[in-house]
């Protein structure tokens, strides 16, 4: 199907990309300036918070992430450079590294944390009612759904 998008179908388009990079933007700048990790950062303290002993895969931390490998590594290394993580070998795979939360880590990350959730709340949640709320979940899962299973 290589058809032209409708008009409509084009307008929609182009305000959820302007709506996502604008709030991605501001989510990361408000971040920044009140807590001084980016939210890439701040999506790597939170996985590694919520996983098992607090230590993931570099590989898992990527998928989990969203981030290409070599931009993951970056970002740790960075992390690691202000001790927010430390890197471990894993032991049955000398290829394979571990990226584990520091105790530092973990304060930072619940520092920022109530002034990101109230960012979130305020530039995504509060515009959305309770009828929206239950139709923009249904769609994202679908999306997601859809772009995971290829």
């Amino acid at each position: 199907m290589n058809e032209a998008l409708s008009d409509a179908e084009q307008q929609m388009w182009r305000t959820f990309l302007s709506a996502n990079v604008q709030l991605l933007e501001r989510l990361d700048h408000e971040l920044q300036q009140r807590s001084h990790i980016s939210l890439t950062d701040y999506e790597i303290l939170s996985e590694l918070a919520a996983a098992p002993d607090q230590r993931l895969r570099m590989s898992e931390l990527a998928d989990r992430v969203l981030v290409s490998r070599s931009r993951l590594t970056y970002r740790v290394d960075r992390l690691a450079n202000v001790n927010y993580v430390t890197r471990e070998e894993c032991e049955a795979d000398r290829r394979g590294l571990f990226a584990i939360l520091t105790e530092t880590g973990a304060a930072a990350l619940n520092a920022a944390a109530p002034g990101h959730t109230c960012d979130v709340r305020s530039w995504f949640f509060d515009a959305v009612d309770d009828a929206d709320f239950e139709v923009i979940a249904r769609i994202m899962a679908r999306i997601d759904q859809k772009l995971t299973a290829n």
